[in-house]
């Protein structure tokens, strides 16, 4: 009988080493992410090597109570405790009877196309993706190629904590050789651009940097590598792509070298950050918007999801109007987006963040970073009189921001939510102006995005994956309304002192 899990242990104590510690708040929306802690860190580890064997043995228990076959991929990304931690995650699947493919060292869409590439349903990738070192995670999934909702998470989570626990005889474990190989193969077979494209390659020391410049070599680009090598400990920058210092890194090399397009990688290679020739970092929503346009033209009438963060050009803009496309606006989160896409058919689907989902044709419908780089380079090579700049030109101007997160603690987090929702939504049926305009639209599918009559507009939603929330401002008239949309939402916020300061702001 595994012992039933704590919540809270001191480190260091004879609990801490008898007892599985599991701290709820560690099971999100749509995976699992826990502070592991470093050393001489006051905060309190919320996670030890039992607590992630319960989670192993909770996630067998979940996939035979669903009636399916306990094949599973495991693999880890490139931190000091991944391997510990898919260690212990895989005694608990064998626990419970899980028949474990390990492929290794791997990037996130690598453990997903394996899924397919070795006939398994399910999959556990030990990744906290670029949260700063100390975090720990695992993406999970038992419906290829979807990975778990708020469903799945929830009744996971119940069967952890309560530690009712199914062991079964049968688990067994191989380790797959040489599968980075394959999932390369995969990756770059039809593809090879005539342009001549000089790039840069940058992974922020994290994973992605043993996989990405070669495979970019392979579809024929000049590639220029930047924080390639692997380094947990992200002594340059936190290894993502929606974080400022990443793109004014790409845009320096960028510039130095004259190339053609920069592309930035997060620790497991299932988000692409993206700066133009001139040194513009180019937020992944707009970059969307490029290659809806691009996609279009090739497939008429082409359906799309992106996330409520995500510009408003993809209802707008003329060029996908006249071709027919359509947009459905869905809630942030590779899980949701992903599931969106497979529900609607979607060709593809775009988030905010980089997450940028593939369907078939092109891909089977999970989120894969150098999958979009390697689309970003097809789209220049369609365009060979055209500079991505010159791209991004062509799009019509709006004014948007980065995405900030204000600390918020995951336990009070989306109790602030919902009532900044309350105070935007009482303001509507009064009549009250929002920044200034009388409030022309509301949508709660995620959080709050709210739409002031000029079309500026401002979301605020919980974070799923970090103790934060996430704003995000756009204003197709000007610099100075989408800051004072930013004022107005914040406003809003700071009526909850819970609130802390932002990671970046305006």
């Amino acid at each position: 009988m595994f012992p039933k899990p704590v919540a809270v242990a001191a480190p260091n104590s004879l609990e801490f080493e008898t007892r599985p510690l599991v701290k709820p708040t560690g099971f999100r929306e749509y995976d699992a992410r826990w502070w592991l802690g470093r050393p001489g860190d006051p905060k309190a580890p919320e996670l030890n090597l039992m607590g992630v064997t319960a989670l192993g043995l909770g996630l067998a228990t979940l996939i035979a109570e669903r009636g399916i076959a306990r094949d599973i991929v495991v693999g880890h990304d490139f931190r000091e405790y991944s391997l510990a931690i898919k260690t212990a995650l895989t005694a608990g699947l064998m626990a419970g009877g899980a028949k474990v493919h390990d492929i290794g060292l791997a990037l996130s869409p690598m453990a997903y196309f394996a899924q397919f590439a070795l006939d398994c349903q399910s999959v556990a990738m030990v990744t906290a993706s670029h949260n700063e070192n100390g975090w720990t995670g695992v993406k999970m999934g038992c419906d290829r190629p979807l990975t778990f909702g708020p469903d799945e998470m929830a009744r996971l989570r119940d069967i952890v904590l309560s530690g009712d626990f199914k062991s079964e005889a049968g688990g067994s474990y191989r380790f797959v050789e040489d599968f980075a190989k394959a999932y390369a193969d995969d990756l770059v077979a039809g593809h090879a651009i005539k342009r001549r494209l000089k790039v840069i390659a940058a992974c922020g020391n994290g994973t992605a940097g043993a996989f990405a410049p070669e495979i970019l070599r392979r579809i024929g680009c000049k590639v220029t590598e930047l924080d390639t090598a692997l380094d947990h400990s992200f002594p340059r920058y936190n290894p993502n792509p929606e974080d400022m210092e990443m793109l004014h890194a790409i845009r320096d090399a960028v510039l130095a070298h004259g190339a053609d397009v920069g592309f930035g990688f997060d620790g497991d290679g299932d988000r692409c950050g993206i700066v133009d020739n001139e040194g513009r970092e180019i937020f992944a929503d707009k970059i969307g918007v490029m290659l809806a346009r691009d996609l279009s033209s090739i497939y008429p009438n082409a359906q799309f999801v992106v996330d409520v963060k995500s510009t408003g050009l993809f209802m707008t803009d003329p060029v996908l109007n006249e071709r027919g496309a359509k947009t459905d606006y869905w809630k942030t989160g590779h899980s949701y987006i992903k599931r969106r896409v497979n529900e609607l058919s979607a060709i593809a689907g775009f988030e905010k963040s980089g997450h940028f989902f593939f369907n078939t044709p092109i891909g089977r419908g999970y989120d894969d970073g150098l999958m979009t780089a390697i689309a970003v380079a097809e789209m220049l090579d369609r365009n060979p009189e055209n500079s991505m700049a010159d791209l991004y030109r062509a799009l019509p101007l709006t004014y948007g921001s980065p995405t900030m997160s204000p600390h918020c603690p995951d336990e009070v987090k989306y109790g602030v939510v919902d009532r900044v929702i309350a105070d935007i939504e009482a303001m509507r049926a009064a009549g009250e102006p929002l920044a200034g305009q009388p409030i022309a639209d509301v949508v709660t599918v995620n959080g709050i995005r709210v739409t002031a009559e000029d079309g500026t507009w401002g979301l605020v939603r919980a974070s799923s994956n970090k103790p934060e929330l996430v704003v995000v401002v756009e204003s197709p008239v000007s610099e100075a309304r989408k800051r004072e949309m930013f004022a107005a939402v914040d406003a809003i916020l700071r009526r909850n002192g819970e609130v802390g300061a932002y990671n970046q702001t305006l």
